[in-house]
């Protein structure tokens, strides 16, 4: 009888132990997708028709306020993508200058930039708090400048447009939903400057 209790105790433990190893599989983290949030603000000592940024970032924008000399601040673009842990991220598009000066009208000299992230992984830091890295960020961007060009015989000035790379490569450690400044890259005779924000964090189910 002893025996048989014994055995039955086993069977239930086995079966528990099964069950945890299943819902740990359910759980596995390359089972998991992260949304990445790229912010692409500029900063100008120009006036600007929407200042605020959204709230979201109103620890970034404290941060930019106390570290760096500009009067105003603009959200130029939000990028929104959902990538598999472990997983690489790789975006191109097209959009209007990302500079407030010295650019010619948006419908005649877009922006072309391109984002990779050759890694998106969930990780723990050294007092092992779950993170999440970028490794491999690269943000690259073509600008439109434009400069004073020559004379013409009517005695206006004829503008030259040009375009100037700019970009950043890095690794990046962050907490999970946390926005945290990437770098910023100077645009131009306008001293304007492009201000990078990431962040990321698991997707919802849907």
């Amino acid at each position: 009888m002893k025996k048989q209790m014994f055995l039955s105790a086993l069977l239930l433990a086995l079966c528990l132990a099964s069950g945890l190893t299943a819902q740990a599989q359910n759980t596995d983290p390359d089972d998991v997708n992260l949304e990445t949030q790229l912010y692409i603000i500029v900063g100008t000592n120009q006036e600007v028709d929407e200042p605020r940024l959204p709230a979201t970032l109103d620890n970034v924008v404290k941060q930019l306020r106390a570290s760096l000399p500009f009067k105003n601040y603009r959200l130029a673009a939000t990028l929104i993508n959902r990538v598999k842990n472990e997983g690489r991220l790789e975006l191109s598009f097209i959009g209007g200058p990302l500079a407030t000066q010295s650019i010619a009208a948006t419908s005649t000299a877009p922006s072309f930039s391109q984002f990779k992230v050759r890694q998106v992984k969930l990780s723990r830091n050294s007092e092992n708090q779950p993170i999440v890295q970028m490794l491999g960020f690269n943000f690259g961007a073509r600008i439109p400048i434009q400069s004073p060009g020559p004379i013409a015989a009517n005695g206006t000035v004829i503008p030259v447009l040009n375009y100037e790379n700019t970009g950043v490569s890095t690794d990046i450690s962050m907490r999970e939903a946390d926005p945290v400044i990437v770098g910023t890259l100077n645009v131009g005779p306008s001293n304007d400057a492009i201000i990078l924000v990431v962040s990321a964090k698991r997707a919802t189910m849907k």
